[in-house]
């Protein structure tokens, strides 16, 4: 396992980590993606350790909580060997003080999280999503008040836009608070927005990339094809409406270059949408999920090999898309291509 610093901090991570989403699934939502109990996540950490992955990614709104006990008891007695990322910020109730980022709901989220995890400190907490009632100096100073009592160690976002995570940035610049070390974002071959801002930015700031579906919120499992129904069994039946939109014809093209690129290295189709991601650049790790053993396995083969250059070109033509403005014009109008080079 090749092991990344997290953006410009010093924790290294494995280039592929694991999403506890499918641990304690319940709801429409997070009963799709899996159910599994202790015993089967402990299983999975084990193979997860095996094969050098030891980051285990969850959240506080992840099944109410279940994710994060069950991931709790499956890595029980070895909490020195794992990192823990979990998220807060998206409602846990309906009360005013259930959701947000203010200084007493993280407070109460963080020792809530700590107690469901069965331990003492988290490596990486994220806020799940922006606060805009909430003063950013209130959210930074806190987080530094939690990571000065040890309850935290890294501190990072997910789901940001760019100008909230630049002004935080300078707010934690201007004030000496702790600078975000993450970003877990969508980035996918059927959904690359992130590069049109948030990896620029990523690049100039320091941020590392936790990317969270990386097959297209399962899309890119290769069972979907031009002309042929949805799979029966296909969780996309459920689930499509609470993830990120793609047009049929942009997948398909995009699966058309995956088939062509799947003969060519003996790979899935899975493991070269998670390698291509690998070479991207600010991609600190890729979050891969499983609902059973067998995924996990698949899903590891992903790494210790990596696709050619003209692989890449094949994927790259394939999955791209017209920037929206102001950026198209920087990718296609040569005046602004030379004052501002893309990142990719």
């Amino acid at each position: 396992m090749d092991y990344r610093r997290l953006g410009a901090s010093g924790l290294k991570v494995p280039a592929l980590s694991f999403g506890a989403g499918t641990f304690g699934g319940s709801g429409p939502l997070f009963g799709a993606w899996g159910n599994s109990d202790a015993q089967e996540a402990r299983r999975l950490v084990d193979i997860c350790l095996e094969a050098g992955v030891n980051l285990f990614d969850t959240a506080d709104v992840y099944s109410n909580g279940a994710s994060e006990e069950v991931l709790g008891e499956a890595i029980k007695g070895r909490r020195d060997a794992v990192l823990i990322s979990t998220k807060t910020s998206l409602p846990m109730g309906d009360g005013p003080a259930d959701y947000g980022s203010s200084r007493s709901r993280l407070i109460k989220s963080v020792d809530a999280a700590l107690k469901r995890l069965g331990t003492d400190y988290i490596d990486l907490l994220q806020l799940h999503a922006f606060d805009a009632g909430t003063p950013i100096e209130e959210v930074l100073s806190t987080l530094d008040d939690l990571i000065r009592a040890g309850k935290l160690r890294y501190v990072g976002v997910s789901n940001f836009s760019g100008w909230q995570v630049m002004k935080s940035l300078a707010e934690a610049d201007k004030h000496g608070y702790p600078r975000y070390a993450a970003h877990q974002v969508y980035y996918s071959l059927v959904g690359r927005d992130y590069e049109w801002e948030l990896m620029p930015l990523g690049l100039d700031q320091g941020v590392g990339a936790l990317v969270w579906s990386p097959l297209g919120w399962g899309r890119l499992t290769g069972k979907i094809r031009r002309g042929q129904p949805l799979p029966e069994k296909s969780r996309l039946h459920d689930t499509a409406s609470f993830g990120p939109p793609v047009e049929d014809e942009h997948l398909y093209r995009v699966m058309d270059a995956l088939d062509v690129v799947a003969q060519e290295t003996g790979k899935t189709v899975p493991q070269i949408a998670i390698n291509w991601l690998l070479q991207r650049p600010t991609v600190s790790s890729v979050i891969i999920g499983a609902r059973n053993e067998e995924q996990l396995r698949q899903n590891l083969g992903a790494v210790g090999w990596s696709l050619t250059p003209d692989q890449v070109k094949k994927l790259d033509a394939a999955s791209e898309v017209t920037a929206p403005y102001p950026y198209f014009p920087y990718r296609r109008q040569e005046g602004f291509a030379r004052l501002n080079p893309p990142a990719v």
